[in-house]
């Protein structure tokens, strides 16, 4: 697209992390979305229940606390359970006429513009935007938007007239 002379519009996605994940929910998602039941679910159910967490300083422990939410952090499965996790959220950007790409935490939205189009590709993309948030905070997850970035790209025949005619971003 960038090649016929539109401008590409990204903004890439900072999720929050693995600690707020309701096992509940990602047990009844790999259910209901995945098929995963019997003893398959069993085992994820297993490995999501009774895990404790402690903290230690040199030789000082504090108290074990019972993991409610989260996914144990250095397993191959975190990013395969965060994504099926948040898989519904590619759905949502997809409604919004966007397209994107899932990496675990971070996710890219973006789509193609001609010059003349950029308003209605910046709105599309401010109200998509507003709709992951709202669907974050409702799956018990959070949009970090100070590592949240924009970025207007297009081909370096394209750049002097589009530097004079993008709306700026705040």
């Amino acid at each position: 697209m960038i090649d016929k002379g539109d401008l590409a519009y990204l903004a890439l996605l900072d999720l929050s992390d693995f600690d707020t994940i309701d096992h509940d929910v990602l047990l009844q998602r790999l259910a209901i979305s995945y098929g995963i039941d019997g003893m398959v679910w069993m085992w994820f159910r297993s490995y999501l229940s009774d895990r404790f967490q402690y903290i230690r300083v040199r030789t000082c422990l504090s108290p074990t606390a019972l993991m409610g939410y989260g996914v144990p952090q250095g397993s191959v499965l975190d990013p395969i359970l965060f994504l099926l996790y948040t898989a519904d959220l590619a759905k949502l950007i997809e409604s919004n006429g966007l397209h994107v790409h899932l990496h675990a935490d971070d996710s890219q939205v973006y789509s193609f513009s001609s010059l003349s189009s950029i308003d209605q590709l910046q709105f599309r993309m401010s109200a998509c935007i507003d709709d992951v948030a709202i669907w974050m905070s409702s799956n018990w997850l959070q949009l970090n938007a100070a590592k949240t970035e924009i970025l207007w790209c297009s081909s370096a025949r394209r750049q002097s007239a589009a530097y004079l005619t993008l709306p700026s971003m705040q």
